[in-house]
């Protein structure tokens, strides 16, 4: 091989690697911001869920003598879609917790907590009860009334 042959090579050669890593470069980036639009795609889907079940027990409290249901309940009577069902239940990337307790009035009240499946970073924990028609957000732990809201 000669001089000239081996000069292109190695330009060869150095030309591929910085397209493989520009391209590593960007790829990462490119995955980067889908994790981030996932995240925010869930956790905007996870908010309207938390105000649709909010207007459903509003109805069911109503029309049941100031009482609550569980989620199972409200699926029962086809206020809720299937897609609430599931222990855990797991519905647009979180996990719903909806509980329901007597008050010494023979009310009832509701909380119910939307936690990502995984602990990771950027990620927010949601809160909603039937006392307060905010949703609270925290960011590092599961969201309590003490949050702030969103």
């Amino acid at each position: 091989m000669t001089g000239w042959a081996k000069t292109i090579m190695i330009a060869v050669a150095v030309v591929v690697v910085c397209l493989l890593l520009v391209f590593g470069v960007l790829g990462g980036a490119a995955m980067m911001g889908y994790r981030a639009a996932m995240r925010a795609g869930y956790e905007a889907a996870t908010i309207q869920n938390l105000k649709t079940i909010a207007a459903v027990e509003a109805r069911y409290f109503i029309s049941h003598h100031r009482a609550y249901a569980s989620l199972d309940q409200l699926i029962s009577e086809q206020s809720l879609s299937t897609k609430f069902a599931g222990h855990p239940t797991i519905a647009d990337g979180y996990v719903l917790n909806l509980s329901v307790a007597r008050r010494a009035d023979g009310s009832s009240r509701y909380k119910i907590t939307a936690d990502p499946p995984t602990e990771s970073e950027d990620v927010n924990h949601f809160y909603l009860d039937s006392d307060d028609d905010r949703i609270h957000v925290n960011s590092e732990r599961q969201a309590g009334p003490a949050d702030p809201s969103n």
